[in-house]
């Protein structure tokens, strides 16, 4: 079954999702020198920005278009992100004397992931018949407050923010594509493996592989954004610090980023 026709009988199913609650707000967005705002992103992704899939519990059917929307919207903002990374790495590895002879190789499987990532993005929306959209302008110093291309520490502090962001963006994303398995288990294939790359990135820099609070790991304040709400200790009801402690609480468990808030940390770097 192509993922059209499964869509297309998905729609006609029931879709339990619970409405993700929005994480603190972004205070330190204008440490990087200019607003981020939902239009920087020229994807319109209005509705999947402003409107989290709700609950159905009240028995009324959610329509196919609403859940292609859903769907599609979810597509196109990890192409944004995957559109970031992929030319990031592309311009870093192009970059010579940068990236040192013992990361090189590290950093070319992670670049080969990123473009199978976009590659595979854009086919699925082509199958569900959106058109990807078009790769931003991107401008990787952020208006002038990084030097990621002249300075290999740069360049690793902002390749953890990209992957950390990534892995939290596709988490706060599960619930906007499961209407279709096809995509859904594809959607957490890419996850775990922008995990690992989260994880080896962030080993480079002599940090955990892991997160902990709400601390990046010796990361300028700027990027604060990508790791707010990651102290949260609270699951399901159950307060994960009380057994062990604040800090191996929070790390046990991942938090999400909602859509708006993965644009808003996208657009920092979209002309």
């Amino acid at each position: 079954m192509n993922i059209l026709k499964l869509l297309d009988k998905l729609s006609h199913d029931k879709f339990f999702t619970t409405e993700a609650s929005r994480l603190e707000t972004i205070t330190n967005i204008s440490l990087f020198g200019k607003k981020a705002t939902v239009a920087a992103v020229p994807l319109g992704l209005g509705t999947l920005m402003s409107t989290p899939v709700q609950a159905e519990t009240t028995g009324k059917s959610i329509t196919g278009a609403a859940l292609k929307s859903t769907l599609t919207d979810a597509l196109q903002l990890a192409l944004v992100l995957e559109y970031l990374e992929n030319e990031y790495y592309a311009i870093g590895l192009s970059t010579a004397g940068l990236i040192p002879n013992a990361d090189r190789t590290v950093f070319m499987q992670i670049s080969k992931h990123e473009s199978a990532h976009v590659n595979f993005l854009k086919s699925t929306l082509t199958s569900l018949g959106s058109t990807p959209g078009t790769k931003p302008t991107f401008d990787f110093t952020a208006n002038g407050n990084f030097t990621p291309f002249t300075d290999y520490n740069q360049f690793l502090i902002l390749a953890q923010a990209f992957e950390d962001t990534g892995v939290r963006a596709y988490k706060g994303q599960a619930g906007n594509v499961m209407s279709n398995k096809v995509v859904l288990q594809a959607a957490l294939q890419i996850h775990s493996v922008e995990a690992r790359h989260a994880s080896q990135v962030r080993r480079m820099r002599a940090n955990k592989g892991w997160i902990e609070l709400a601390n990046g790991g010796n990361m300028p304040s700027a990027t604060n954004p990508v790791y707010a709400g990651e102290d949260n200790v609270n699951q399901a009801g159950y307060n994960t610090g009380n057994a062990f402690g604040a800090a191996a609480g929070s790390a046990a468990y991942d938090e999400i980023l909602t859509g708006s808030d993965a644009q808003a940390i996208a657009s920092l770097f979209i002309v």
